[in-house]
């Protein structure tokens, strides 16, 4: 492939800060000293770029059209070496300073340590910006960046037909090639005749513009995927200062490291500018967002900050004891930062041990929390259940990935709903909260927390990998609008015994919760003994009578059955009467409410009632789905809560699933609901 020499000084506000000078050497032997033209493409270059790419020569900017669009839908792929989470979330947080909303979704390899260059070792970071309100990172991409051969055989086939593909060329060698799966070049074989593709040598380009910096090729090189972000950050009019500050601030500690990445950046976004490979730029204009102060954040990450907030509005210190297990790791990583807000972390050498330390934490009047994914969940069991019988509140996180046993680590399922409710050795019913959207995970730990701490009891929490990993724009909420959700710990004694003498009753319950006192251990005069032995109703004494062991049982269940009157009703969206209805829960929220206003939007009615609870259920629910002939229930499982409606409420729902490791797409159910309008 003919290559030239540029010389590209950046300056001007679409540049950066500053100016800086690079030259991206090709070898064409042209002189550096002015600002060339490209060479014009031989017919190799034609014939291996097939009809995708123009000559490529100097354009001035004034040639160009620059166009508006409502929404972009951006993939970047790589190997996991590659740097594509980082690309990704630098596009991002560029996106969210610009007032786009956004969605995002992190898409892992499964395995640590993939075979570098394989489709297994694929990295990518999808986002969707936008001018209005979204809700999912987009059905399909309408951009692919790929970096490698790898990349674009595993995710060209997301991509909609007629989108833009922009690929670094310097990759597609023939090694490559065939650990990528390829027989023929996708390059040149008409692989990609339906899409509009720029081959772009970011490899060699990036380690031409870090030549003079000291930096060594192989470090260099690492730095192409600023390249890509400085293509894309120019083609979609993204605001480049931030980046540059970050790296700046990333690498302070490793200069040559900052220096390679901004050249990189900067070279990457004057070489859009200065191609005339790119024929339009592309602007999508700021979202109009509630006023307020804004942040982007991920699922973990707000989790994370509503335990804390929960703490807070507990006026009592927390306590996290985890075992690292994706995708939970992050709310151990975050917390243990946290140690300024009172917060107290421990990794356990299992997952039991985390358990049993959060007990002991809840015991000693802590807000015991751990977190865990599906394989922890099934290991904690036991100790779920002394939490439960013992009656101490204990908050267990589940954030689900694709089961069974080790299953998909890195890819996100909603399959853990019966191991939540039904995951314990006896009749152990316990209160089972499921977050919807990253940033409502901050708001459903501190309700999780609040429910815990006002019952006495376990409660799990719901998310899954989706939540986790994937941001949104969140406007940070006031701290006066949170609830109050303090307790008073028992102090004295609650009862006298047969003579008259004050004495303290551990099991002796509050009428209108049901649960028993919290006395903290020290405290005078009320020594107590708790245990996963049955314990005799307001003594607390062992007890292995068959009454108590069925009045204990029955209490427990009623007051968890008891919190449905203490909990918000079924979420309802409706825009007038329909006969369709769409039942969720979880992460599947944001596809449903993408579907809901699609169908909307072509004439049909819909509504669209989503579960925030899972047990207690809302306690409007049954009455809520009488009113539809159709209710559709779509699950990242093969039905679990369809059943349950099923069983409780005797209606024939109809179950929507998956388990792909990958979450529904808008359309999969926009389909689902204009079948089952047209049925109707």
């Amino acid at each position: 492939m003919n290559k030239v020499t540029l010389r590209v000084t950046f300056t001007g506000p679409r540049s950066g800060s500053g100016s800086a000078e690079a030259v991206l050497d090709c070898n064409s032997g042209r002189s550096p000293d002015a600002l060339p033209r490209l060479q014009p493409l031989t017919d190799e270059d034609r014939n291996r770029k097939g009809t995708h790419v123009t000559d490529t020569a100097i354009q001035q900017p004034s040639q160009r059209t620059v166009e508006d669009l409502d929404r972009l839908v951006i993939r970047f792929a790589g190997d996991s070496g590659d740097g594509m989470q980082l690309t990704g979330d630098r596009f991002t947080s560029a996106s969210a300073l610009f007032g786009n909303d956004l969605a995002t979704l992190p898409d892992f390899p499964a395995e640590i340590r993939a075979p570098a260059g394989t489709i297994h070792g694929v990295s990518a970071f999808q986002v969707q910006v936008a001018s209005e309100t979204v809700t999912t990172p987009g059905d399909a991409p309408t951009v692919l960046v790929a970096m490698n051969p790898a990349a674009l055989r595993s995710e060209l086939d997301r991509l909609e037909v007629g989108g833009t593909v922009i690929i670094n060329s310097d990759a597609f060698v023939e090694r490559n090639l065939d650990k990528a799966g390829y027989s023929d070049d996708p390059l040149t074989d008409g692989t990609l005749d339906h899409y509009n593709t720029y081959l772009i040598p970011m490899t060699s380009l990036t380690k031409e513009v870090c030549k003079d910096l000291g930096v060594k090729p192989r470090d260099a090189e690492r730095s192409k995927n600023f390249f890509a972000l400085g293509v894309v950050s120019w083609l979609f009019d993204r605001p480049t200062q931030p980046t540059l500050d970050w790296v700046e601030e990333k690498f302070a500690k490793r200069p040559l490291v900052a220096a390679a990445n901004a050249a990189a950046f900067k070279a990457g976004h004057a070489f859009g500018e200065t191609t005339e490979m790119f024929q339009a730029t592309y602007k999508v204009r700021p979202a109009e967002l509630e006023p307020g102060t804004y942040t982007s954040i991920n699922g973990n990450t707000a989790l994370s900050w509503g335990l804390i907030a929960a703490a807070q509005q507990a006026k009592l210190p927390l306590f996290l004891a985890s075992y690292p297990i994706t995708p939970a790791s992050d709310v151990l990583h975050e917390l243990s930062g946290r140690k300024n807000f009172g917060v107290r972390t421990f990794q356990a050498e299992d997952e039991i041990a985390a358990v049993c330390a959060a007990v002991g934490a809840s015991f000693g009047g802590h807000i015991g929390v751990t977190t865990t994914s599906g394989p922890g969940l099934a290991l904690k069991a036991e100790t779920i259940g002394l939490a439960l019988s013992i009656e101490l509140p204990l908050l267990v996180i589940d954030i689900q990935r694709g089961g069974p046993s080790t299953g998909l680590p890195t890819k996100t399922e909603a399959s853990d709903l019966n191991l939540a409710l039904y995951g314990r050795h006896g009749e152990a019913p316990l209160p089972v909260v499921a977050a919807y959207s990253p940033s409502q995970c901050f708001f459903a730990a501190i309700e999780a927390v609040r429910i815990a701490l006002k019952y006495r009891t376990p409660v799990i929490l719901l998310s899954d990998g989706y939540l986790a990993n994937g941001s949104e724009p969140w406007r940070l909420p006031d701290r006066d609008d949170l609830p109050d959700i303090s307790v008073d710990f028992t102090t004295q004694f609650n009862d006298a015994d047969s003579d008259g003498n004050p004495v303290f009753r551990p099991y002796k319950r509050d009428p209108q919760t049901l649960a028993r006192p919290w006395a903290v251990p020290g405290t005078p005069d009320l020594m107590h003994r708790v245990g996963g032995i049955e314990k005799e109703d307001v003594t607390g004494n062992i007890s292995y009578t068959p009454a108590n062991h069925g009045l204990m049982t029955e209490l427990r269940a009623a007051k968890v059955d008891g919190i449905a009157a203490d909990i918000p009703p079924t979420m309802l969206d409706s825009d007038g009467p329909a006969a369709v209805a769409v039942l969720s829960w979880g992460s599947v929220w944001g596809s449903v409410t993408s579907a809901v206003r699609r169908v909307r939007a072509g004439g049909s009615a819909v509504d669209h009632l989503h579960l925030t609870h899972l047990n207690p259920l809302h306690a409007d629910l049954g009455d809520l789905l009488g009113r539809y002939r159709t209710v559709l229930v779509p699950e990242m499982n093969l039905g679990q809560l369809a059943s349950i409606v099923r069983s409780r409420y005797l209606i024939d729902v109809k179950s929507i699933t998956k388990v792909e490791g990958v979450p529904f797409t808008a359309s999969e159910i926009a389909a689902a609901i204009a079948g089952a309008v047209d049925d109707d």
